[in-house]
């Protein structure tokens, strides 16, 4: 498995790997903008420039405050929304990334069939709903968990970020069926391989490249494992 990851690692430069994650970080980075700004707006609508509180009297610049707390609130929220984001993009732009590592470490294989596109957005729209939620679930876990709750983090979204990340490259080669039986006799070690590139990704600005080795280690992960099962 650390084989696999460092393999990945060592093929990052190359321009298919460049493009998915520069696609990634702009694409993560106008989401999280977009949502900020939209939370300002409604700031700034619906809280008042000053307040007047009893025995103190008029406080000004409360929408001032409110922005500069919510924008601290944000990059913390960042480290928990990232992992979703960060993921789902990547499901987008998953097949580049395969393909790369195919013809580079496995040329004596056919050419795989491509996810359609519909299934893509499907599936990359329901893992980004399950994350979310999933995550939410974490955060309120996180805080009172106490010193397990990284531990706790990282075991939940490594069993999801597994799943899913085996499942899409594996669905290129055996199909869904064939994708699902052979992650269910790999089980653990998938969840191992998942919770190690979660950890990561609760990094800012790590996270955003994170999501694209995954991808390629569970690639080389997936070919292993299936030349394993074809002997």
């Amino acid at each position: 498995m650390i084989r696999d990851f460092f393999r990945a690692i060592a093929q990052i430069g190359d321009p298919p790997f460049r493009r998915v994650v520069l696609l990634g970080i702009g694409l993560s980075l106008l989401l999280l903008m977009a949502v900020y700004g939209g939370f300002l707006f409604l700031l700034n609508m619906f809280v008042p420039d000053t307040v007047t509180i009893p025995w103190i009297g008029e406080v000004g610049a409360i929408d001032t405050i409110l922005s500069w707390g919510s924008a601290v609130l944000m990059l913390g929220l960042s480290v928990f929304l990232m992992i979703p984001v960060a993921s789902a993009f990547t499901g987008l732009f998953l097949d580049s990334v395969v393909d790369a590592v195919e013809e580079r470490h496995y040329p004596q294989l056919p050419p795989a069939t491509p996810l359609p596109l519909m299934d893509q957005l499907i599936d990359s729209a329901n893992f980004f709903a399950v994350l979310i939620l999933v995550n939410v679930i974490a955060l309120v876990v996180f805080i009172f968990a106490g010193p397990v709750g990284p531990i706790l983090f990282w075991a939940l979204n490594g069993f999801l970020l597994g799943r899913e990340y085996f499942t899409l490259v594996a669905m290129r080669r055996l199909g869904r069926a064939g994708a699902k039986a052979l992650r269910a006799r790999h089980a653990g070690q998938i969840w191992l391989a998942g919770t190690l590139m979660a950890a990561p990704l609760s990094i800012p600005i790590l996270n955003l490249v994170v999501p694209v080795l995954g991808v390629a280690t569970f690639t080389h992960i997936f070919h292993r494992l299936d030349g394993a099962r074809r002997t």
